[in-house]
């Protein structure tokens, strides 16, 4: 993803950028079938355990059933068009070509694939025990959504939003998910009833915990400390791409005595792929250590002036 600058991003700009996307690469296969195939679980988690359950996870997908059980419209479409709006705003403040067509082919893939799968999946789905529907419905969602972060996309709706409130508003993307994802589960428990919208608080969770396992690591957040000897090269791309703070940390070479300059970063766990990704087209020689942070205070983070 490209923040820094978006702003001024053209359409033109975007179409040029596209075919460098697309170039065929096992890589980029790999990553556009991770996304897919994270689509189509989510779906699944969707269709056999969420709506039969009336367990609301949040986000665009959630606001989505709280609709459907008043108008009878397809989730999916309505999942589709909720995302418009946002995928706008993400174009505008996140922008390239990696977050615009890896983020449209993660939404259209959902939003198709949820309303395809009515066809084969019965209503009531596989059980009627809400506590199955949480935890199952709540594995196979996080499964899914960590497929689509290891395919260095996005699943739309709230991941836009957080990162939109995370760059324009200083509020930490565990914060923005937070914020956003219980407005809906709140709204789910006026639409149901509010049992089923704790169990809803119960998905969100078990999700979480799954697609951090399946993303990366169990922590929301990473330290990296990487040792290139193209270190401006790596840097530049890690501050312009991923829109993330480098320090260069001062080192020598205990065998060649030789100057090797150390950068230091912190990241989400969504990020760790594109940062691995960056710092192999840099440098593929780099040597990297990724490690877990408990918290991340300041810039980008939640603010240091906030904390008691």
């Amino acid at each position: 993803m490209h923040f820094k600058g978006s702003e001024n991003q053209s359409f033109g700009d975007l179409i040029r950028s596209i075919p460098g996307e697309i170039h065929f690469s096992w890589r980029i296969v790999r990553d556009y079938g991770l996304i897919i195939t994270g689509a189509l679980i989510q779906a699944l988690a969707m269709r056999l355990f969420l709506v039969p359950g009336q367990m609301v996870s949040g986000g665009i997908s959630g606001a989505a059933q709280i609709i459907n059980f008043f108008t009878k419209w397809p989730i999916g479409l309505m999942v589709f068009i909720g995302n418009a709006p946002l995928f706008i705003l993400g174009w505008r403040f996140l922008g390239g070509a990696r977050f615009a067509l890896r983020t449209a082919i993660s939404v259209a893939a959902f939003s198709f694939l949820t309303d395809f799968l009515v066809l084969f999946i019965p209503a009531e789905g596989v059980t009627n025990d809400l506590v199955l529907n949480c935890i199952y419905g709540g594995i196979l969602l996080g499964v899914g959504l960590g497929l689509v972060y290891r395919g260095q996309g996005t699943s739309g709706g709230s991941d836009i939003l957080g990162r939109i409130l995370n760059s324009k508003l200083g509020i930490s993307i565990s914060q923005a998910y937070l914020i956003t994802d219980t407005v809906v589960v709140l709204a789910g428990g006026f639409a149901f009833d509010w049992r089923h919208a704790l169990y809803g608080l119960g998905v969100i969770y078990v999700s979480g915990l799954a697609a951090e396992a399946v993303s990366e690591g169990s922590s929301i957040f990473r330290t990296a400390m990487i040792i290139s000897s193209r270190p401006q090269e790596v840097s530049q791309k890690i501050m312009v791409t991923l829109e993330r703070g480098v320090t260069v940390l001062s080192g020598t070479g205990a065998y060649t005595g030789a100057d090797r300059p150390t950068l230091y970063c912190v990241i989400t766990k969504s990020e760790v792929n594109q940062l691995k990704e960056i710092v192999k087209e840099a440098d593929p020689q780099a040597f990297m250590v990724i490690g877990h942070a408990h918290e991340a205070l300041g810039e980008g983070f939640r603010p240091l002036s906030g904390e008691r």
